[in-house]
Formats: C-alpha cells, structure tokens, sequence
C-alpha cells in the first residue's frame, strides 16, 4: 500500500509531519506538498503549458521520502498519479488543516481539492481538517494549539477501514473534527456539506461591520481589500458537518461525484436554447 500524503498549507506543516507519521502505520508512505501556502486553491492546478514546476528534497522525521513541488495539491496528485514520484499510489490522504473545511467551503479548500482530484483519477481520497480559532491567524503562523494527533488517529481510523474493503469506486472522504482531545470526542457522524441559509459574510445581528472593507492607497485608482474575519457567524444547520463538530463529533461527508441534476432547470432556458438553435438554422 503506497500512500501519498499532502496539503495545502506547505510542506513544513506541522499537521502534516503528524498525519503522514500516522499513515506509515497503514502502509508506505510519501510526502509530496506545495513548497509554500496554498490554502483557498481548491482543485487548481494552474497553467501547465506556461510554467515548470520543480520538486525539492526534504527531510521529515520518520517519513524515508519528501518533497515540497512548486504548485497546488491537487498539481502535487496530477503529478504523482502521473508517475513523477515512482510507482502509483494506492490511497491519498490530505492534511491535517488547521481550520475545518466544512459546509461551503469544500468548494474552495485546498485540503479537500487534492482529495477530489485523487478522485477524479480514480484513487481514493481522504482530506483531514481540524478546527481551529478563528479569531487567529489561520495557517502556519497560528498561535493557536493543536491538538494534531486527535485528528491524525481518526484519520488513521478512516484508513483503516478503507484499506480493509475499498470502496467500489473511488471516493472522497472529508473529515472534520474540533480542536480537542481524542477522549473529548463523542464519536462520528456522517454528515452534510451544507451552509446556513445565510453565510457569516451577511449575517444579521448587532455586528455590523463589513464582510469586507476598502482601505485607501496613495493611488486613487487603487484600493486593498481587508476581510473581517470576526464577525458573527450564523447556527450551523442540524444534520451538517459543521453541526457535528460543534456537538463533539467528528464528521465523516463522502463526497459524491459531480452528476447531472434531472430536476433542476428552467423551461426559460431550454425555450431560449430552442430559440437560438432555431434561428441558427434559418440562416
């Protein structure tokens, strides 16, 4: 069992080190991580045709293989699934994140992009987020404790029951769990990727500061953006990831392949298709 190991915050992430050590329980391990922070990349891979990514040896304690590569994870997957660290890889496994990646946000995680990309090759992936305070810096500077090794053994737990019976098809396995010690959890739940009706970005209640707010440069034709990260946030809703979390679980969301939604739709577009292809016809 080869099992690739990578995430999105860098290759000198501590929550990393402490996951891959905990996969070579399962099987061999490599690590393969961006060289720097890509968190928020989702599944980008960039402009292949414009630049070459390079790929650097790194020594990790207790891990016999590292590299940092000049790209996102879900490059560092491409790449690996494509041969560019040796023989396939069986199982990829992503993190640990410092944040969870719950409810929306799996569209944007880089964390949860590698693993949908292991996916879309036809490998089974595992991303692992742990949440933290969000009143802190997010990422490697965060001056927040975590607690690494509650997140790697559910992790651990996960890797163990796929190995014991792959799934029939290759799957994304998504785990959130708080920032606390593994005898705090209460157990596991699956759960949902869903979102408040209302994200904390808009939220109502007496905080009314901006989401974002526009800060003034010497330019007048320039301006930056700064994020206000301390808003108040809405009540998950029941039945999703985030909830679980909040409730002392560690939530446990298989992600499902994108597939056409026979429902969804309007018969405005299909009339105004009909139309252009009509008219496209007549001239």
């Amino acid at each position: 069992m080869r099992i690739l190991v990578t995430n999105d915050d860098g290759i000198d992430s501590v929550g990393l080190h402490v996951l891959a050590r905990e996969m070579t329980n399962h099987g061999d391990v490599v690590i393969v991580a961006p060289d720097r922070e890509f968190s928020g990349s989702g599944a980008s891979i960039g402009h292949l045709l414009d630049f070459t990514p390079h790929a650097s040896k790194r020594q990790v304690e207790g891990i016999d293989e590292a590299w940092a590569l000049e790209g996102s994870p879900a490059l560092v997957v491409l790449l690996s699934r494509l041969g560019a660290f040796g023989d396939p890889f069986d199982l990829v496994v992503s993190g640990i994140n410092p944040g969870w990646n719950v409810g929306r946000t799996v569209y944007h995680s880089g964390t949860v992009g590698a693993a949908l990309t292991a996916r879309n090759g036809g490998i089974t992936g595992i991303a692992v987020s742990q949440k933290t305070d969000f009143s802190a810096l997010i990422g490697q500077g965060t001056p927040v404790e975590q607690k690494w090794e509650t997140a790697a053994k559910i992790a651990g737990a996960v890797v163990a029951g796929v190995i014991a019976k792959p799934p029939a098809q290759a799957a994304a396995i998504n785990i959130n769990v708080d920032n606390i010690d593994l005898s705090e959890v209460r157990g596991w739940k699956r759960a949902q990727p869903i979102s408040p009706p209302v994200s904390w970005a808009t939220s109502p209640g007496e905080n009314t500061t901006p989401a974002v707010s526009q800060i003034p440069t010497d330019d007048p034709d320039r301006f930056e953006l700064k994020m206000n990260w301390n808003r108040e946030r809405p009540e998950p809703p029941a039945g999703s990831d985030a909830a679980a979390v909040n409730d002392g679980y560690a939530a446990i969301t298989w992600l499902t392949d994108l597939a056409e939604d026979p429902d969804a739709g309007t018969g405005e577009v299909d009339e105004a298709l009909d139309q252009l292809f009509t008219d496209g016809a007549n001239t």
